[in-house]
């Protein structure tokens, strides 16, 4: 099934093979390992820092904002690839990046005590500053061969359809008990697919999709930036300029990255 039909019919689709260079692959984990030692080649902080030099990575690792920080990071961000392969999906006249997550899931076994789960959700529910029938969609970018033993991010195909769901929880550690809390609708049917792909390797689901991940126990942490993006069927509510719309003014921290943007809000 090819891209735009698998993201039609299931609410997401994964290119296992890399879409972005080896280059800017190699670039941006650099990047990656500037942000956590502090180094900041943009002059600017990331949204939320989130890390102190010398941490152990025991936790997941989030780190808001990271291309206003990184030049490198924000060639990954910004890249073409990324939105071509969006307005594949969507039919999209134009794609912005509005806002990014940087993700580091250190390797650790169930029985340490502490957990890196991500808590199954819908992007939506924390994304209630775009109106309504907004188009919005997120392209999860794999620097690090992502295989099961990984933690891969897991897709429930076909939830795009159910509506806004209550019971999303990225912080629910207990991934069961978060599934089991959702009001599902009564015909759902229950599935999950992993995202597995190659470093530069992405999917890309919509903001309706149910989505969580398990524990990494390959040895070797999962690196990744989740990059949230726009078409031009999409307004801020009330043209706010807050929370996760705030930057969108600034195409030098959330750039367009097919066509060329709009007179829309």
């Amino acid at each position: 099934m090819n891209p735009r039909d698998a993201y039609s019919a299931y609410g997401f689709t994964i290119h296992s093979d890399p879409l972005l260079p080896p280059e800017i692959v190699k670039g941006a984990f650099k990047g990656m390992d500037d942000l956590l030692k502090r180094d900041y080649d943009r002059g600017h902080l990331p949204e939320k820092p989130g890390w102190n030099p010398g941490d152990k990575i025991d936790a997941l690792v989030k780190i808001e904002q990271p291309q206003i920080a990184s030049k490198s990071v924000l060639d990954l961000v910004g890249h073409p690839a990324i939105g071509e392969a969006a307005a594949e999906v969507t039919d999209a006249d134009w794609i912005q990046v509005f806002w990014v997550q940087m993700l580091i899931k250190p390797s650790r076994q169930p029985a340490n005590g502490v957990r890196v789960n991500v808590g199954w959700h819908q992007d939506r529910n924390y994304w209630q500053i775009w109106e309504e029938g907004s188009e919005l969609l997120t392209a999860w970018v794999a620097l690090s061969d992502v295989e099961e033993d990984c933690g891969p991010m897991r897709f429930v195909p076909g939830s795009h359809q159910w509506g806004l769901l209550e019971g999303s929880d990225f912080r629910g550690q207990d991934i069961d008990a978060v599934r089991d809390g959702l009001r599902l609708p009564a015909d759902a049917r229950w599935e999950e697919s992993p995202a597995l792909m190659q470093a530069g390797g992405l999917s890309l689901h919509s903001c309706y999709t149910l989505h969580g991940s398990g524990p990494n126990t390959s040895g070797r942490p999962r690196r990744s930036f989740a990059i949230h993006l726009r078409t031009q069927n999409s307004n801020p509510v009330n043209n706010q300029r807050e929370g996760v719309t705030r930057y969108i003014d600034d195409e030098t921290i959330c750039p367009v990255i097919y066509g060329t943007r709009s007179s829309s809000r």
